[in-house]
Parts: C-alpha cells; sequence; structure tokens
C-alpha cells in the first residue's frame, strides 16, 4: 500500500478514537454508532481496493465466454463475464472480452447511437489492464487488442484520424510485447496480421502509414501467420478460431490464394452452422470469388436460435448473393437492409442496386426512387459507394444486357452472362464507356471460362482504349493480366502489368486496385525476382 495511504489510514482512525473518547459526546454515541459504522466500513473497503492484487487469468469459465462471443453468440458471452466478475472480482479477462462485444457489435451494425454510448467503454477497459501485473505478457497484449479493435471500429465511423494513433499504439505495444515475451503466441498472431495488412498500403493512404509510422513486411507477416495456424500449443489453440478468420482474409485479398482459401475453410471443416462469424467469413468469401450459389447455400445454413447477434448484415449477404444470381427474392433482402441498418458502409451500393433491379424489371418509378435515393443517403466512405455515387450523379441506367452481364458474372454464372452477349460486339455500342465494357465483360468471362488467350486478347484492347479515362475497366484489366502472368510465373510480364495498373490515375476504384496491384509486387519479391 503506498506510504501515503497509510499516513491516511493512521489519521482518520486516530481522529475517530479521539473523538469517541471526548466526555462531552458521551450522550450522543447511540445516535453517532451508524454514522461512525458507515465511515468505518467504507474506510476499510477504501483500505481493500488499495491492496487488492489484480490477475489476467484466462480460466475455463473465461475462455468459454472468449468462444461464445467469437461464434457471435453474445448473450452467453455476456452471461459468462458478469459471472466470472461475480466470481473472481480480481481477474482483469471478462474487461478484455467485454471489448470484443462492442467490436463485434459496432463493426457489424454500425449504430452511431451505440457508437456514443459505448465509445467511452475503451479509457476504462485500458484502465483496468493498467492494474494488471506489468510482467504478464497480457499487460501490454490485451491493451494492443483493444486498441487494434477500437482503430477498426474508428475507421468505421469515420475517425480515421483517432484510428490511425489507436493502430499506432497497438502496434508498439504487440512489438514490445513480443520483445519482453518471445514466445506468446497470441501477440505472433497480431503482430503477422498486421505486418501482412501494412505490406499493401494504396497510394491514397501511404501518407497515414508513413505519418504514424506504420511500415509492413508481407513475408516476416506471412511466416509468422503460417506458423501460428500450425501451432497446436494451447494458447495457439486458444486463439485458433479468430486466427482463422484472419488467415483467410489475408490470404485472400493479399497473397491472393483465393482458391487455397477456400480449400483450407472445406479443409478445417468450420462450423458454419452455429458459429456464425465462421458463416459470415464463408459467405463474404464466397461472394468476393464471385460463387453466389454457395455464398447462398452457406447463409442458409445459419442456425437463428441461441442468443446469437442480430444485425442486418445478414440480409446484406443474401441480398448480394441472390442479385448476383437473378433472383427474384433479391429487393426483398436488399430492402430490408437499407430500412433497418443504421450504418452508412455501402448503403449507397445498396440502394444503386435496388435501382438497378427495379430497372431490369421495367419497374422505373422505384428504378428512379432508389436511383435519388444514393444521392441522400449512406456516405462515400467506400469505393463502392463512391462509384455508386457517380452513377446516381449522372442520372442515366446501363445498358440492360451490360447490367445483367455484370450481375451475373459477379455471381460466377460466366456461360449465362456470355449468352447474353453472344453474337454482339463493342460496335454495337454507342458510348465509348459502354464499348469499354463490353471487351472488359468478355474479358472477364473468357478468364474465367479458363479461355486465357482469348482474355488476354480483350484485357489488352481495353488498356489501350481506357488507360486515360476515368471507368475502372483499364486498371482492373491490367490487374488481371498481372495474375495471369503470376500464375504463369512469367514474373517480369506480371511486374509489368501490375506497375501499369498502379500507373494509371484518377480512375474508379483506385485504392483497392492499387492494394491488389501492390500486394502482387510484393507476392513477386518473395520469389526473389
Amino acid at each position: 500500500m503506498p506510504a501515503e495511504v497509510i499516513y491516511l489510514d493512521s489519521v482518520v482512525l486516530f481522529t475517530f478514537s479521539e473523538y469517541l473518547l471526548n466526555p462531552a459526546l458521551a450522550n450522543y454515541l447511540p445516535m453517532l454508532k451508524p454514522i461512525f459504522t458507515t465511515i468505518v466500513g467504507i474506510f476499510f473497503c477504501w483500505q481493500t481496493a488499495w491492496s487488492k492484487d489484480y490477475v489476467f487469468d484466462f480460466n475455463e469459465q473465461c475462455q468459454a465466454a472468449y468462444k461464445a462471443i467469437l461464434q457471435l453468440k453474445l448473450q452467453e458471452g455476456i452471461r459468462l463475464i458478469e459471472l466470472e466478475k461475480t466470481q473472481h472480482p480480481d481477474n482483469l479477462i471478462p474487461y478484455y472480452l467485454e471489448n470484443y462485444i462492442d467490436f463485434f457489435v459496432l463493426f457489424f451494425n454500425e449504430d452511431q447511437a451505440q457508437y456514443k454510448q459505448r465509445s467511452p467503454q475503451r479509457e476504462k477497459r485500458l484502465a483496468w489492464m493498467d492494474k494488471g501485473p506489468s510482467g504478464s505478457p497480457y499487460y501490454l497484449f490485451t491493451k494492443a487488442v483493444i486498441n487494434f479493435q477500437w482503430a477498426t471500429i474508428r475507421i468505421k465511423f469515420g475517425d480515421k484520424w483517432d484510428a490511425g494513433w489507436e493502430l499506432r499504439r497497438s502496434f508498439l505495444q504487440i512489438k514490445e510485447c513480443l520483445n519482453k515475451a518471445p514466445h506468446f503466441e497470441p501477440a505472433e498472431l497480431y503482430y503477422g496480421s498486421m505486418l501482412v495488412a501494412l505490406s499493401s498500403i494504396p497510394d491514397g493512404y501511404k501518407w497515414l502509414g508513413n505519418l504514424f509510422g506504420l511500415k509492413g513486411n508481407l513475408k516476416e507477416g506471412t511466416r509468422r501467420m503460417d506458423a501460428f495456424v500450425k501451432n497446436n500449443r494451447p494458447l495457439a489453440k486458444l486463439y485458433r478460431e479468430e486466427a482463422v478468420f484472419y488467415y483467410c482474409y489475408l490470404q485472400f485479398h493479399v497473397l491472393n490464394k483465393k482458391d487455397a482459401v477456400l480449400q483450407f475453410i472445406q479443409h478445417q471443416e468450420l462450423d458454419i452452422e452455429r458459429n456464425h462469424l465462421f458463416n459470415y467469413l464463408s459467405a463474404n468469401l464466397y461472394l468476393n470469388n464471385q460463387q453466389a450459389e454457395k455464398a447462398e447455400a452457406v447463409l442458409t445454413k445459419r442456425q437463428f436460435y441461441g442468443g446469437y447477434m442480430q444485425s442486418p448484415v445478414w440480409d446484406l449477404e443474401m441480398g448480394y448473393a441472390l442479385l448476383y444470381q437473378l433472383k427474384p427474392e433479391a429487393p426483398k433482402y436488399l430492402e430490408r437492409f437499407e430500412k433497418n441498418f443504421k450504418g452508412k458502409f455501402y448503403l449507397k451500393d445498396v440502394l444503386l442496386k435496388l435501382s438497378w433491379w427495379y430497372y431490369l424489371q421495367g419497374n422505373t418509378n422505384k428504378a428512379d426512387y432508389y436511383l435519388k435515393e444514393v444521392l441522400k443517403r449512406g456516405s462515400t466512405d467506400t469505393e463502392a459507394d463512391q462509384q455508386a455515387q457517380r452513377y446516381a450523379q449522372s442520372g442515366k441506367y446501363p445498358s440492360i444486357d451490360l447490367l445483367q452481364a455484370r450481375l451475373l458474372s459477379d455471381g460466377g454464372l460466366h456461360r449465362k452472362a456470355l449468352i447474353i452477349l453472344q453474337g454482339k460486339s463493342a460496335q454495337a455500342y454507342d458510348k465509348i464507356e459502354e464499348q469499354l465494357e463490353f471487351n472488359y465483360r468478355i474479358a472477364r468471362i473468357c478468364d474465367e471460362l479458363n479461355m486465357t488467350e482469348k482474355a488476354l486478347l480483350f484485357y489488352e484492347l481495353v488498356r489501350k482504349q481506357g488507360t486515360n479515362r476515368k471507368e475502372y475497366f483499364a486498371a482492373r484489366s491490367a490487374l488481371q493480366v498481372g495474375m495471369i502472368y503470376e500464375d504463369e510465373k512469367k514474373w517480369d510480364k506480371a511486374k509489368q502489368a501490375y506497375q501499369a495498373c498502379l500507373n494509371m490515375k484518377n480512375h474508379e476504384y483506385k485504392n483497392a486496385l492499387d492494394q491488389r496491384a501492390k500486394a502482387g509486387l510484393e507476392r513477386i519479391k518473395l520469389t526473389g525476382r
């Protein structure tokens, strides 16, 4: 106990004794006794609080709570956390786990009122972690995770400056944790993930990484993550489900190992029925890999009972999966999403998709209504929303056959898309942007159907025609050419194509395409080329 507290204790007790022994107050003692009893009780509670030794005990009950939270069974997680607080009030792990609940609720639902309500908890939880033993690796690790999760949340709510600082704190805390405890596996997971993610920051955000001193390393990050997922020690096994989530996303988007990731998910036999986080992971990756039918199948397997977190995100994923198959149930899910979602990410994109759907059905009133809603709602934080905004500002609708082919191709129904475009040529369209899109759609369809030589011809045609235009077709064509040559191990041609993608300026999806092109160049570096 601090010396000043011991001194204050002595003064308080001395004052009480002097007061009670005063003969002039003898007649008042029965009346004053309850007051003194209360004061002494408070004093001893205060004294106990100062002397309490807090611990980081990731015991069985905390592990059960952690597992429930990762399955998005938040009610069960909360119940176990409160039980642990009651049974072991000196354990700090429950406060650390509470941050996971805030993270998932805010990340998926983007409710501004909830964000305002829950934001003060970050400082309170960090203060709780400060009470723990500084010699424990959890002392720095828990604070790093809390900062990392809040950095991600801040991005969702547009607080990018705070997000940058919190990500920097997290990065430095993880590094310090590993310096002090080199074999602490959970820190390896987070450090490896950060190194991979930061290795391909697009030029549009490079200033932010430089400002906050954040630099990635694809080779080192990949090595650490690969080692972690193969590690069978107790702590690595405890964090395995969280690791799978990060590992799959980074392998898919940064390392471009799409087929390998989907095979990994199947080989690991992830529980997509009872673990809603794995269900979301699988469905989302299938959608990003143009496999709408498989995404729909995954989403329909999700269990709906058991206290799972409620979120409009399920309507978003199912709406996209059905839209990319041109199924008539698609607008039901997308409209339910746009009515219930309180956030901004992808809202403009959903409204544009609804406009397109009704345009294809010949319902011009609803098509025009949703096109106008794009301009009124949501934000332009994501590049998909930026593109939706540009479409809405133009007030124009795309060619029906090109739109149908686009949606079907996005869902992986390439042969159906090809049938729609069969017998046509770019010259059938008056607008240059539609001529570009036609050639691009043919190239993408041929690419996906393993008609590589024909795909390359059309990609090159699009690159030549669209290099200086604002549409994304030329840059994406260059990216696809790079990936084809990378798969064929034609490293020099792949590098040239990726660099061509990076060299194109002021086009749609600039940051996203640059990130993928940079990741491609980083992968080639790993080969020693």
